[in-house]
């Protein structure tokens, strides 16, 4: 029996993946009561720059993390490296207990860990249902063998559409269906590829940047579609710049500086983080003026 079942029979209702963070300190590195990815040593450098150099890092199995910190910061970086889009100077993580090194995009999204981009991949000559079809996964029709077998795919590709249309219905861009997703404006693509990246049936679900872009007014519709995957039990891992988005919706937040961990924890941790401050202001940033004219 699982520990949270345990305490669901021993006195009520056991607590929730958020509940469960209480008491972990809000230190970089700091290890998490139910880690659904963790990464240790992870290295990336482009020449003489060092773009990631993260000696630890875990996120919490249903919760909303947010992955912040200044441009250049490396970030997106980390991203590609964690989903197989990237390679790794040193350095492993797993997910759900399972170590992902070498495995390239494709491998790493079958796995349950997929992500969306900060420019959006939606193939514009495409229909948004097709788009959304060309994430299904396993279909048999693909295959050379199968493809001959029109009674074996013809079941799987009628619930294939009948999952993408009800995630297109949830996004807001059923009607949207038969038109190529090019006419789509930029929120609207961000839509669709969080929907997109649904189609696989992932545990955890990683943004780049999910409100660049994208007009005021789809801004909350995006929001109220992040928290909701977290509702439904999956893992959100987001990058962002909008503090307001980022305090606004967050269980917790990793800042980077310079490829390295220097704060995680909280919004209110973040908040009153003296690091995070210096990362982003420059840390001679509060001197007064007078101690800079007597020097």
């Amino acid at each position: 029996m699982s520990s949270d079942a345990t305490e669901a029979t021993a006195g009520g209702t056991a607590p929730g993946p958020v509940d469960r963070m209480a008491g972990v300190a809000a230190t970089p590195g700091v290890a998490k009561p139910d880690p659904i990815l963790k990464a240790h040593g992870v290295r990336r450098s482009f020449g003489g720059l060092t773009a990631v150099d993260v000696e630890h890092l875990e996120v919490q199995r249903g919760t909303i993390t947010a992955l912040i910190g200044p441009n250049g910061a490396g970030k997106s970086t980390l991203f590609n490296l964690l989903t197989g889009f990237d390679r790794v100077d040193a350095g492993e993580w797993s997910f759900e207990g399972r170590r992902l090194n070498g495995l390239g995009g494709h491998r790493v999204a079958r796995s349950g860990m997929v992500r969306t981009f900060q420019l959006t991949k939606a193939l514009t000559r495409l229909t948004v249902l097709d788009n959304m079809l060309l994430a299904a996964q396993g279909q048999l029709g693909e295959r050379m063998w199968g493809s001959f077998l029109r009674w074996r795919w013809r079941g799987q590709e009628r619930a294939n559409i009948e999952r993408a249309e009800a995630l297109l219905d949830r996004f807001k861009l059923l009607d949207k269906r038969h038109e190529m997703a090019g006419s789509l404006s930029g929120g609207q693509r961000k839509l669709l590829e969080m929907a997109r990246s649904l189609m696989v049936d992932p545990s955890m679900v990683m943004l780049d940047e999910p409100m660049a872009g994208v007009n005021p007014a789809l801004v909350q519709s995006l929001l109220g579609h992040i928290t909701a995957l977290r509702d439904d039990g999956m893992t959100v891992l987001f990058v962002e710049h909008d503090m307001d988005v980022i305090m606004g919706i967050s269980d917790w937040i990793v800042v980077l500086a310079q490829g390295q961990v220097i704060a995680e924890g909280r919004p209110e941790d973040i908040r009153a983080d003296q690091r995070v401050v210096d990362a982003y202001l420059g840390a001679r940033h509060a001197e007064p003026a007078d101690a800079e004219e007597g020097r």
